[in-house]
């Protein structure tokens, strides 16, 4: 048996499906941080599977490389505001975020 796009496809979407999960279902900072992750290599999955079937084409892994440093800029910013937000509430419980208005 080979591998081929559907299987790739049915593996992102199994990602995405646990991202959104765990994007919606954790209360604290890091999880819903991790939730985006897995967002984000869902789509960097697609990219690679439609560029790997598409003859000669580059164009998904260059997408995948952007989307990767994306993902690495968004979570060292992210990573600093949980840290302040601790700093301010003495928790990461993403529900408590309301209390803070400015």
């Amino acid at each position: 048996m080979t591998i081929g796009l559907t299987h790739y496809l049915i593996l992102s979407a199994a990602m995405f499906a646990c991202g959104v999960m765990c994007m919606m279902l954790k209360r604290n900072a890091v999880g819903v941080l991790v939730g985006i992750e897995l967002l984000l290599n869902a789509a960097n999955v697609n990219f690679v599977a439609f560029a790997r079937y598409r003859t000669g084409a580059m164009d998904g892994q260059i997408a995948a490389v952007f989307v990767i440093l994306l993902a690495a800029a968004e979570a060292a910013i992210a990573i600093a505001i949980f840290m302040n937000f601790y700093n301010n509430a003495a928790t990461i419980d993403v529900d408590r975020g309301a209390t803070l208005r400015g």
